[in-house]
């Protein structure tokens, strides 16, 4: 792949599509880490001279204008951290972003509007899809791909729009598929991965692919009382998918057949609803109340999992342990990074509400190996997916 080093960007428009899919309350961003991630790919272009035209996706607009989804905020929070005047389009390949792209000078930064207000960005027709990437074409003379928490979708910046312009790989992109491939490659062993949230549908298919590369696997968050109840014990009224009962149950005779550990917890913090202030306390795993649901790993499990990662050299962690957003259920994940720190291992936090977690908590960022901006790409590179977004730089 082409980096940005291998593009002469000086007087040149450059278009970035980035990652700055941030959660909103009303129009303060309250966490702006993907924001931050994007910030080295776009300010080196711009110090080499590039009128730069950033452009991205935020939420889960219908194909047409919701001032709830406006990149607005986004646009004026990236030019606080670039420490520049950073233009804003009020649409996304038209009049407006023709015009805001046209009058930048050499090293301006400029935000279109979001993509996913267009259909042609989402659009399952390769026509339409097409058609939109053309009028985005016409923004830019060269093209960097540096969204990787878009990257496993055919979407037309993603996919279709390098196709169209000469194209190079962003530095965040780049650093996030070496990681990725050290994962899926030669690992330092042991290697230990670290799934939670709040469905096993979500991950049938990175654990059905790491139970041929990893050496152990432990299961928290919501996910985890399906493997529970496939053991045979008890959930009481906790998440439960029992549709997936045939497949955990596989996974698990698969696993002990192959030589894979899989770590469960042995207690979990159960609780009497699904709130903050609700009755609760530690239950044994296999004998939770029927009246209560589990809501974080308990105190013997957190102790039990940083045993586990305690001799990992390598540890790739997607999920949070509990409903870390409520402060009763946030202990299992706040342990769970510390074992990771306190392991000594590479560690890998894989995008989404894990590294969400790791700032809410307080975490330095810095002091784990890579934290991912992509929690489904991420999977989806691990389940050994082509990732349309990277086909296309890879041509």
């Amino acid at each position: 792949m082409r980096t940005i080093d291998d593009l002469e960007v000086s007087g040149k428009r450059v278009f970035v599509r980035a990652d700055l899919n941030v959660p909103l309350d009303g129009d303060r961003i309250t966490d702006d880490g993907r924001i931050r991630a994007s910030v080295p790919t776009i300010d080196a272009l711009r110090r080499r001279g590039a009128r730069v035209v950033v452009a991205a996706h935020l939420g889960r607009p219908k194909g047409a204008p919701d001032p709830a989804y406006s990149l607005r905020p986004v646009a004026a929070r990236l030019g606080e951290l670039l420490g520049t005047e950073v233009g804003f389009a009020t649409d996304t390949a038209g009049e407006s972003a023709r015009a805001t792209s046209a009058a930048l000078a050499d090293g301006e930064v400029a935000v279109v509007e979001n993509l996913r207000f267009e259909p042609g960005e989402t659009s399952k027709d390769d026509a339409e899809r097409g058609e939109f990437a053309d009028r985005l074409a016409q923004l830019a003379d060269f093209y960097v791909g540096d969204g990787f928490g878009a990257v496993h979708r055919k979407h037309a910046s993603v996919f279709d729009l390098p196709h169209r312009l000469p194209h190079a790989v962003g530095g965040l992109v780049l650093a996030e598929v070496e990681v990725l491939r050290t994962l899926t490659g030669d690992p330092a062993r042991p290697y230990a991965v670290v799934l939670g949230g709040s469905k096993v549908s979500d991950k049938l298919g990175v654990i059905d692919n790491l139970l041929g590369t990893a050496d152990r696997l432990l299961i928290g968050g919501g996910m985890v009382f399906t493997f529970l109840k496939a053991r045979g014990y008890e959930v009481g009224s906790s998440l439960l998918e029992a549709d997936q009962l045939d497949t955990v149950r596989e996974y698990l005779d698969r696993a002990e057949k192959q030589g894979v550990e899989i770590v469960l917890p042995v207690d979990v913090v159960a609780a009497e609803s699904f709130s903050a202030d609700a009755p609760h306390g530690p239950a044994d795993a296999d004998a939770i109340p029927a009246d209560r649901m589990g809501l974080d790993i308990g105190p013997k499990s957190r102790e039990l999992f940083a045993a586990k990662l305690s001799d990992a050299r390598t540890v790739f962690w997607n999920g949070p342990m509990g409903v870390f957003e409520m402060e009763p259920y946030s202990h299992g994940t706040r342990a769970l990074a510390q074992a990771l720190l306190d392991s000594g291992a590479f560690t890998v936090v894989g995008g989404g509400d894990s590294a969400a977690a790791v700032r809410a908590l307080g975490f330095d960022e810095s002091a784990f190996g890579h934290i991912s901006t992509g929690g489904g790409a991420s999977l989806e590179y691990l389940e050994g997916k082509t990732l349309p977004g990277i086909e296309a730089l890879d041509d």
